[in-house]
């Protein structure tokens, strides 16, 4: 790759992109321990200490990853949610599988999402972050068991449950253990069953 000149710098905002997308690369690519500032500067082709512009240190990086995961997450399911006129089975079909959607596209950031995501030092825009991704589920879920859809009960605890199934599918997608596409053509009925349980009526 050839080195960028000093007297080509980038716009304000864009070597913090153009960074975040190497490193993202590098994630996918090599895993988060090949991760460093000096081969981000190096694979963008900016001085070394041009990262430290935007990123103190390793973690700082890695929390704007996980962000940037969160932020582009956050964005495709509150696309799914907005489906006017839709069953509550059609919109948590919907939520589920853009939530799928970004999981089979992104194994290595979610693993890094979820990993910063329980860190207790994490930044504070980081937890709103991860707050909004399962607001967005719980608030379907209370508005759907005041019009008596779904059981009553602690929302956030019924979100759970139905979080914890959608990140086993993806958990199985990333260790192959299922098939990306079998899978996601198969959720309508994986959303069928979740609504309506197992047992016989």
């Amino acid at each position: 790759m050839m080195r960028m000149s000093t007297s080509r710098p980038y716009h304000h905002g864009d070597l913090r992109a153009a960074l975040l997308k190497s490193a993202e690369r590098t994630l996918r690519e090599k895993g988060v321990g090949a991760l460093s500032l000096r081969e981000l500067a190096r694979d963008t082709g900016v001085s070394h200490a041009a990262p430290g512009r935007h990123f103190k240190d390793k973690q700082a990086l890695l929390d704007a990853l996980a962000l940037d995961g969160y932020e582009r997450l956050n964005q495709a399911l509150d696309a799914a949610a907005d489906g006017p006129g839709l069953s509550l089975e059609q919109r948590i079909t919907a939520l589920a599988r853009a939530y799928l959607g970004f999981a089979v596209e992104n194994p290595e950031l979610l693993e890094l999402m979820f990993a910063r995501k329980h860190d207790p030092d994490r930044t504070a825009q980081l937890a709103a972050a991860v707050d909004r991704s399962l607001g967005t589920f719980t608030r379907m879920v209370a508005d759907a068991q005041q019009r008596g859809e779904i059981v009553p009960g602690d929302p956030e605890r019924i979100t759970t449950v139905a979080a914890a199934s959608l990140h086993g599918l993806a958990a199985l997608i990333a260790g192959c253990a299922l098939d990306a596409e079998e899978t996601l053509a198969g959720l309508d009925e994986h959303i069928h069953l979740l609504l309506v349980g197992l047992r016989p009526r």
